[in-house]
């Protein structure tokens, strides 16, 4: 099906508050993640892991090497330029969900759809389709504080795709969930895939890591 990810001697410095304090995170790194492919991404602390999610996602740039994702080549684009490609290329799913306390469920993955010239009934279609496909929607009027944990996990990813994003990006997705509830969204995940997306997936759970077609191992630095 051809690749969604490609990443070619990529390098990632970090400074520290002396210029002459230097971590490097990443060093000539490659990578290939097919269309629809679902890949865990596994290693030690200080391995990477999270860099790797930023540069994929455009929330960060290397420092040599060459980053391509649907077809675009982030590493040439100005910070303006990546935002707007974020905006239709990708979601992102992180542990801590990351809600707005005061908003409802489906106010939350509505909230993309806010940087995109959409008529309002355009936006409730869409963000009602992004909570019947992690089923909530009728959760849709409940705030975050009246959900469990699994429920808010789930509102982060029905924000995530509510855009159709050719690329899913989740960090330690599961961490904070019990064992039963992780595996509920990692069927979700698996679900999400089979529909034709790509999924990119940090953790530290070998049974998390189990769900996805490949496993990636950093090494430590």
């Amino acid at each position: 099906m051809g690749s969604m990810i490609s990443l070619r001697k990529v390098s990632k410095i970090y400074r520290g508050a002396h210029s002459a304090n230097k971590v490097s995170v990443l060093t000539d790194f490659d990578l290939d993640v097919d269309v629809g492919e679902f890949v865990a991404i596994m290693g030690p602390s200080g391995s990477g892991k999270t860099t790797l999610l930023n540069l994929v996602g455009g929330l960060d740039t290397p420092n040599t090497g060459q980053v391509v994702v649907a077809d675009n080549h982030l590493e040439g684009l100005s910070s303006r330029e990546l935002a707007i490609w974020r905006a239709h290329h990708v979601g992102f799913v992180f542990q801590s969900h990351n809600l707005i306390r005061i908003l409802s469920a489906a106010e939350n993955v509505e909230l993309p759809l806010l940087l995109k010239s959409l008529p309002h009934k355009e936006r409730a279609r869409l963000t009602q389709e992004a909570l019947r496909q992690v089923g909530l929607v009728e959760r849709a009027a409940h705030r975050p504080g009246a959900l469990s944990g699994g429920q808010q996990q789930r509102v982060g990813i029905a924000r995530a795709i509510v855009s159709d994003p050719a690329v899913l990006l989740l960090d330690e997705p599961t961490g904070n969930l019990d064992r039963s509830t992780a595996e509920d969204i990692l069927a979700l995940l698996r679900h999400l895939q089979s529909g034709g997306r790509t999924v990119l997936m940090v953790t530290h759970d070998q049974d998390a890591a189990r769900a996805a077609t490949r496993t990636v191992h950093l090494g430590a630095v």
